[in-house]
């Protein structure tokens, strides 16, 4: 009997060995059927009502310029199919060979970033953070963000889910030459960017909650330091402290504000209607198509559409932090963590400065602002997302 229980007890090991290599080679094999189609077409329907919302905030202008009222909606929809390109190129390589490849990707991006500083760079308003390659400006800083996740990612999971001192340290150097660069560009806004991501990568690695404190005393020293030791142009502290005071600055940021904030209100529940909105087709609220298109969202939309949009940003965080749980590995979940937290800090904050809860800083509004960089770099994320998910081995947990 114990002859035939052995036996038994050793087939049924073999057949549960056999089963976790199926697993593990449906995952593999055929990673399509683990797509997240919620993903996705969440991101579809964003990247569809931005275009609308491009156009709404453009035609008129572009009308009263003389030039084709359709150019810039054009020009997104075609930033939009490279992103799609993009996206299918990062979930269709395995998320784990980005490791091996994540100093090169490192290394790139900081050149880059070095490039922008010399006369290769393109300045405009008063800022020098674009490269000109024939028709199209990339912008360096949004390819960043990506690469420091990638470089994050890798340095973090050796720790195995215990972040220590000294992984800390090297993130920290790992982050401080981009964010250096990026701050002479100037581009704030992107330099916060990469500060959320770090924090949310470091909480996701195990970081204890002592180091935790000590960085965020840190952070309120460096940045008290960047407010009263001259270490921003002045219009940049006016941007960071104008939502507390519209009245410091009413003739440029407190102006961006306040007519932020009349257009959101004259949408009312329901808004005005699709490119009925007074305030963008008269123009008043500068960079409406870009840092500031959620004001058109919530004049000609209300606040219903501006609920649906919220609403569509909170569904690709909850897919995303998703994806982070359901990794079976350490630099799966990294990953994750840090495009979740990427996608979360740009929209919070560039939807909060429109209706003067956060600081005027120049962020995109994912998959919807205007801009080729961002919205490949965003679609690039969203396909390392995929890629994670299609590559799972543990059972779905929720």
């Amino acid at each position: 009997m114990a002859s035939r229980e052995g036996l038994l007890g050793g087939a049924r090991v073999e057949r549960i060995g056999r089963e976790r290599i199926t697993t593990r080679g449906l995952a593999d094999a055929a990673p399509i059927k683990h797509l997240d189609p919620v993903l996705v077409l969440t991101a579809f329907a964003l990247t569809a009502i931005g275009a609308l919302m491009i156009y709404s905030a453009s035609f008129a202008s572009l009308r009263d310029a003389g030039l084709s009222q359709t150019s810039l909606v054009v020009r997104q929809v075609t930033f939009a199919v490279a992103g799609l390109v993009t996206m299918i190129l990062f979930a269709a390589v395995p998320y784990r060979r980005l490791r091996p490849w994540a100093p090169l990707v490192y290394i790139v991006s900081l050149f880059l970033l070095l490039a922008v500083l010399t006369p290769l760079g393109s300045r405009s308003l008063g800022a020098q953070r674009w490269i000109n390659i024939g028709f199209f400006q990339m912008q360096p800083s949004e390819l960043a963000k990506l690469s420091v996740i990638v470089a994050l990612a890798a340095v973090l999971s050796a720790g195995k889910g215990e972040a220590r001192v000294r992984h800390v340290v090297r993130c920290g150097l790992l982050v401080a030459p981009l964010a250096v660069l990026i701050y002479s560009q100037p581009d704030l806004g992107t330099l916060l960017v990469l500060l959320a991501v770090t924090l949310a990568m470091l909480l996701v690695s195990g970081l204890r909650l002592r180091l935790l404190l000590v960085l965020l005393v840190l952070g309120a020293v460096g940045f008290y330091g960047l407010l009263h030791l001259g270490l921003l142009k002045e219009y940049q502290v006016k941007r960071l402290t104008a939502f507390l005071d519209p009245t410091t600055d009413p003739a440029r940021t407190g102006y961006n504000l306040n007519q932020a904030k009349i257009a959101i209100g004259s949408g009312g529940m329901h808004g005005k209607g699709l490119f009925s909105g007074t305030q963008t087709n008269l123009d008043f609220v500068p960079e409406q198509h870009t840092d500031f298109i959620f004001t058109v969202i919530g004049e000609e939309f209300g606040f219903i559409g501006g609920i649906i949009v919220i609403g569509l940003f909170a569904i690709f965080l909850w897919r995303g932090t998703r994806i982070a749980m359901m990794s079976n590995t350490l630099f799966g979940s990294l990953l994750a963590a840090g495009i979740v937290g990427m996608v979360a800090f740009q929209a919070f904050v560039n939807i909060g400065m429109t209706i003067g809860v956060s600081p005027i800083t120049g962020i995109p509004l994912p998959f919807v602002s205007y801009g080729g960089s961002s919205l490949v770099t965003t679609y690039a994320a969203t396909g390392v997302l995929l890629n994670i998910h299609m590559r799972r081995v543990a059972k779905d947990r929720w």
